[in-house]
């Protein structure tokens, strides 16, 4: 049986257990799970620490495991990532008051403040950069001020929060993280796990694409073709209405109501969109 830890609470957990439940595997009825049986898919799930779940997977005491890229890297856990997920974003940056530090090399022999030790000693490993890092639990913000370091490095969403502690941003992002599925480093992939894997991409395309259909002259297929070229191709059938057809293709959701909007100015007609509750690429 695949065994597969899930985050069991935070920002993760509720993305997670929303993905796995319309990859079609069945989540814990409570909150105070900490464990639950899909015998039909043949997988037992885990609700575990985010913070956990690489060590526990890199000691292949579990299969597979659900966390963020970051809290994978922190914890120095000899996981790989296996696929990305497309939820739980964030970004993480260097900050300082403005025009004491403003560039990575300049925080050589500096302190900085952190949650994320791990993350930031790796990308300073990369610059070459020496520095003593303080580990906080949180509110790094009030670290400056306060005398305990003397830059932070955290998650920075709008950088509403830093303005209001007198520091900006600088250098580049140290790290762009998500949710991500990770295994063992150096471990293959089984018959269940290619399965896994087919149904969370098959959820990644379903939100990420709508299936578009709609009518158009058959004189104007080719230049509406250009509009909806779908995956592999659109799908076309005549109408009884002649010189019509029928045109459905998969397109991008974040490009939808561009391509309503030129298909309409083409001349095409009857134009519906309707969601992809799940689909095999």
């Amino acid at each position: 049986m695949l065994r597969i830890a899930v985050p069991n609470k935070g920002a993760l957990s509720q993305g997670a257990t929303d993905m796995l439940t319309e990859a079609g595997y069945r989540q814990r009825r409570s909150s105070r799970d900490l464990q639950s049986i899909d015998a039909d898919n043949g997988v037992e799930f885990f609700y575990l620490r985010p913070g956990d779940i690489a060590t526990y997977v890199a000691s292949g005491d579990l299969d597979l495991g659900i966390t963020g890229r970051d809290l994978a890297v922190n914890s120095g856990a000899e996981v790989e990532e296996v696929l990305a997920l497309g939820f739980g974003r964030s970004t993480f940056r260097y900050a300082g008051r403005p025009g004491v530090i403003d560039s990575v090399a300049g925080l050589d022999g500096k302190r900085i403040a952190t949650s994320y030790p791990g993350v930031v000693q790796r990308d300073l490993d990369a610059h070459g950069v020496k520095t003593a890092i303080v580990e906080l639990a949180g509110a790094v913000e009030n670290a400056i001020a306060l005398g305990v370091a003397d830059a932070i490095a955290d998650v920075v969403e709008t950088g509403t929060t830093l303005k209001q502690a007198g520091l900006a941003v600088f250098g580049d992002p140290i790290m762009h993280s998500e949710a991500v599925l990770v295994r063992k480093s150096g471990n293959g992939a089984g018959a269940a796990v290619e399965q896994l894997l087919r149904r969370l991409r098959g959820v990644l395309v379903a939100r990420s694409y709508v299936m578009l259909a709609y009518d158009v002259r058959a004189e104007l297929l080719e230049a509406a073709v250009e509009l909806t070229p779908g995956i592999e191709s659109p799908t076309v059938s005549p109408l009884h209405r002649e010189g019509w057809v029928a045109v459905q293709s998969m397109t991008e959701r974040a490009d939808l109501h561009r391509v309503m909007d030129a298909l309409y100015e083409l001349g095409a007609r009857g134009i519906l969109a309707s969601n992809i509750d799940a689909c095999r690429l």
